[in-house]
């Protein structure tokens, strides 16, 4: 972002908009200085600092002590709760994220399908001194991670094809591209009542999730966990599965809709 071009959108505050860009720019970038934040969005390191001073004086982003590095702050947690998505997803699932919790005392994360990506709105951190990094809020591809196969899994049949037929990208080796190979791999997930992932988006990371349904038997959101997979390999993500799916029919009796595992003929 130049700090000369004064080109913007009618109406739109350079400052907002700068703000909003340091949060985006955060959301993927774990710990960042300001030098990186005022090359982000090309302004100069003090312009950058005093952006990111009044962002932490609110709770937005938070500084480290040591490094004077930033991240964002818990200020957003409280924002994002106070987003109705739904009948209130989050407070409505939270007894099946609880339970799969303590149950894996893996990192469990809730997500929400939105524009057509998988956006996580509540989250768990693992007890586990290696543990995943924080999702919260983080918008992530169907393809390749568990719980935007669950979306993808029950989109209606127009949309699932458009997706399904590509381009997609490919994050790492194992992340699945070829459009006939992703399909057997999302009626699997039908199958199953539940979605896997090793490797697909990001290296040493695997992922389990499952559906949580509306009394209707529509998909609200997706519950799940996710660890290193050095921990989570693929014997371990596949015993985990029915322990995944019980937690998502605890998330499911919520919104009035009870046993979804059994709905599902299976073999463990």
């Amino acid at each position: 972002m130049d700090p000369d071009n004064n080109a913007r959108a009618p109406g739109h505050v350079q400052s907002v908009e700068r703000a909003i860009a340091i949060l985006e720019f955060l959301a993927g970038n774990e710990w960042s200085g300001a030098t990186d934040v005022g090359n982000e969005l090309g302004v100069h390191k003090s312009t950058a600092f005093r952006l990111l001073n009044t962002l932490e004086s609110r709770g937005l982003v938070e500084q480290h002590i040591e490094s004077g590095k930033y991240r964002l702050g818990f200020g957003l947690v409280h924002l994002a709760n106070s987003v109705t998505v739904g009948p209130d997803v989050t407070r409505q699932a939270q007894p099946g994220c609880t339970w799969l919790a303590g149950q894996t005392e893996e990192t469990v994360t809730l997500s929400v399908l939105e524009d057509f990506e998988s956006v996580t709105i509540d989250q768990i951190m693992s007890t586990s001194t290696v543990a995943s990094r924080s999702w919260l809020g983080r918008r992530t591809p169907l393809h390749c991670t568990s719980p935007g196969k669950v979306f993808l899994a029950y989109l209606p049949e127009d949309k699932q094809a458009e997706i399904m037929a590509g381009p997609h990208t490919g994050f790492t080796e194992y992340t699945i591209t070829d459009p006939a190979a992703l399909r057997d791999e999302i009626d699997r997930v039908r199958l199953d009542g539940f979605a896997s992932s090793y490797e697909e988006f990001e290296e040493g990371l695997s992922a389990a999730a499952a559906p949580v349904c509306a009394v209707d038997g529509t998909v609200v959101a997706a519950i799940g966990i996710s660890g290193p997979s050095y921990r989570l390999d693929h014997e371990q993500l596949k015993a985990l599965a029915p322990i995944v799916r019980e937690a998502a029919d605890r998330a499911s009796t919520g919104f009035g809709y009870a046993q979804l595992s059994a709905d599902i003929a299976r073999e463990n």
